[in-house]
């Protein structure tokens, strides 16, 4: 279970104690406030807290005082103009605090986004829990044979019972071990911050993430994309729906030209004159290498 009944004791004393305030609020994103969405099988993604809605962006596009213009069509054309031009600075002064809840590798992952601020639960100070992220049996994938970083197809009978049987065996003789070099049941016990080098990779850790919305943006473009690992798109998923409450015209901006849109270099769009033109366009006489003419026929067809 991703929460524990204390700390969904928590959020409901937090959603209980609602306060009056003058700063700008976003019903959709009030919703989502403290409450826990589950990811993986022991993950979670949680707001903690926000600034800004869009009408923030419009705002501060505009450098205003207020609102902006009254007109809802006007406000949504800026904010696509914006998103179409890559003008970022706008929705920057929208931020989003998330507390989330992960396995290791998946953090690992995540970290490499260096435009948030972190707080990270300390294995150091204290002792973290028996979870372990178990793929779903429709999750165990061979490696592919065209991508060296992706997945093939999915892993069945003995052999697939065979990789979850090592998982999770591998997984709880690491936690085993672990509570017993720790224990000071009879002995000293070893310093935790040393302890922990011997946990698995998929044991889960907690952070606190905050970030601004055009950095967010990036880093949804990159997670929610289909070709991303299960294990992080899943977290990225669950944060598309909360933004898209929070700011529902930039993020609909962002879904239309980041997420449904696509990039063509100075050669893909030559090749795509030349096409409309009536040319039969290969690979061959495209002057693009086989990679870029492989990707650019994902996006043509």
């Amino acid at each position: 279970m991703p929460l524990s009944p204390e700390q969904q004791a928590e959020i409901d004393a937090l959603r209980a104690n609602a306060q009056p305030t003058l700063r700008a609020v976003s019903p959709g994103m009030e919703a989502h406030l403290y409450r826990a969405h589950e990811v993986l099988d022991h993950g979670f993604v949680r707001v903690i807290d926000y600034m800004g809605d869009d009408a923030a962006i419009c705002q501060a596009a505009r450098v205003s005082y207020g609102k902006g213009t009254k007109s809802v069509q006007n406000d949504e054309g800026l904010i696509r103009y914006l998103m179409r031009h890559w003008h970022s600075t706008p929705f920057e002064m929208c931020e989003i605090k998330l507390h989330v809840k992960l396995p290791v590798f998946v953090a690992r992952q995540w970290i490499r986004h260096r435009t948030a601020n972190v707080n990270e639960y300390s294995a150091r100070y204290s002792i973290l829990d028996r979870e372990f992220y178990i793929p779903a049996a429709d999750h165990i994938n061979a490696q592919s044979v065209v991508n060296n970083q992706g997945r093939g197809g999915v892993l069945e009978g003995d052999e697939a019972a065979r990789v979850l049987e090592i998982l999770k065996s591998d997984s709880n003789r690491a936690y085993d071990n672990y509570e017993q070099m720790i224990s000071q049941d009879g002995q000293d016990g070893l310093a935790r911050e040393l302890a922990r080098m011997n946990l698995p990779a998929n044991i889960y850790t907690q952070w606190y993430w905050k970030v601004d919305l055009h950095n967010l943006f990036h880093f949804l473009r990159l997670r929610a994309d289909s070709h991303a690992q299960y294990e992080i798109r899943v977290y990225a998923d669950a944060i598309c729906k909360v933004v898209a409450d929070w700011v529902p015209a930039a993020y609909g901006a962002f879904e239309d030209y980041r997420l449904g849109g696509a990039t063509l270099s100075g050669k893909a769009l030559d090749c795509l004159r030349r096409m409309l033109a009536g040319e039969e366009v290969t690979q061959e006489n495209s002057g693009m290498s086989k990679g870029e003419w492989r990707e650019f026929e994902g996006v043509i067809r």
